[in-house]
């Protein structure tokens, strides 16, 4: 079972624009616990994977490791992290992802939080 992270910042986002249907929501990106190559790749830089998971009209991107995910048995995959960061309706799609890459490409992985 892999293990699903959410950043504080995003989870504050879920729940003030969503309000009673941000539980729905936090149950549909859980469902990556069991189902972890589950999501549409967007990119990949250095080897972290950026996909998204779509809810309704709502993307929500996460990040994990791309070698794991295409390749990891289903014990790897258990150990796999993925870190949900950033949503985004349709029309600031390819801004939020530009924002994604970016930060990766500076500062990592670990610098969502």
């Amino acid at each position: 079972m892999a293990e699903v992270s959410i950043t504080k910042s995003l989870k504050k986002e879920i729940f003030r624009k969503f309000k009673e249907e941000s539980i729905e929501i936090i149950k549909h990106i859980l469902t990556l616990e069991n189902q972890p190559k589950k999501g549409k790749i967007l990119s990949v830089i250095g080897g972290i994977v950026i996909k998204e998971l779509k809810y309704k009209k709502f993307r929500f991107y996460f990040i994990t490791d791309g070698h794991l995910i295409k390749f990891g048995t289903q014990d790897e995959l258990a150990t796999i992290l993925i870190k949900f960061v950033a949503m985004s309706d349709k029309k600031d799609q390819q801004k939020i992802i530009d924002e994604i890459k970016n930060t990766l490409k500076s500062f990592g992985f670990d610098s969502f939080t």
